[in-house]
């Protein structure tokens, strides 16, 4: 990949993020994504077992209203445990349940 476009993708990436960060709603902000040129990004984290979840970075690149990548990190996570909360079902009854811990995800961008 050249420079330029690296660059130019590095841009579009912390635009995106500076965008999103604006913004203390847990909503997406647009209804979709600007295909000709744009990184689409994504972190989620997934439970994997008792002691490990799997912290999952996807980045597609669009060009020309393409799909012109698709980059996609999986990491290790040490699994943060479980906790005890109330659950409601739809009739509105409620139980006490053990839930697994999710981490927080926070986006830092300079």
């Amino acid at each position: 990949m050249n420079t330029h476009l690296k660059t130019g993708m590095a841009l579009l990436l912390i635009s995106s993020f500076l965008f999103i960060s604006c913004n203390d709603e847990k909503e997406d902000l647009t209804e979709g994504v600007n295909k000709s040129g744009s990184v689409e990004s994504a972190v989620t984290v997934e439970h994997l077992d008792s002691t490990h979840d799997v912290l999952i970075t996807k980045h597609i690149v669009w060009n020309n209203n393409a799909v012109y990548n698709t980059i996609v990190y999986r990491d290790t996570l040490p699994a943060l445990g479980d906790h005890y909360t109330t659950a409601e079902n739809e009739e509105g009854d409620t139980k006490g349940v053990t839930v697994k811990k999710d981490y927080e995800i926070f986006i830092t961008v300079k």
